[in-house]
């Protein structure tokens, strides 16, 4: 039984310091949007890409029932593009194919992860979480040029 409590107190142990070494912290300001007025509230009322600077964007998307909004995003090749999603529905899951993006989209909450597209090509947007009977039909695409 020492054995055992000694191990615990090993493991939570070097947890904490990896988690203080790294800056590992909680989320905190976290947006949030109510999911009933997903489409009346800026920016999600206008999903799309808006230039920050140079070679700076924000993706503004909204997932739904069974799509993403907008089905097409054209980007310039060597941008850093910061995504935002949210849902008005059910959870959904937002993963870009051939990138660090994996994003959970739950209704009410705003999600984002940055990423810097450096090679041209067509990226498919994917829905990883089962979200209804149309699933399987739910992804858009990125176009970086």
């Amino acid at each position: 039984m020492g054995v055992g409590f000694a191990m615990l107190a090993l493991f939570l142990g070097i947890i904490g310091f990896a988690a203080v070494a790294d800056g590992i912290s909680p989320p905190s300001h976290i947006q949030t949007v109510d999911p009933t007025k997903v489409a009346q509230t800026p920016p999600f009322d206008h999903p799309g890409l808006v230039k920050r600077g140079p070679g700076e964007y924000d993706a503004y998307y909204v997932a739904h029932v069974f799509a993403f909004d907008p089905a097409t995003l054209r980007v310039p090749a060597g941008s850093r593009v910061t995504f935002y999603v949210t849902s008005p529905d059910v959870v959904h899951g937002m993963m870009i194919v051939g990138t660090d993006i994996n994003l959970m989209v739950i209704p009410g909450w705003v999600n984002s992860g940055s990423h810097i597209f450096r090679t041209a090509g067509t990226y498919l947007v994917a829905c990883n979480e089962y979200c209804g009977a149309g699933h399987q039909m739910m992804a858009a695409k990125i176009e970086v040029q």
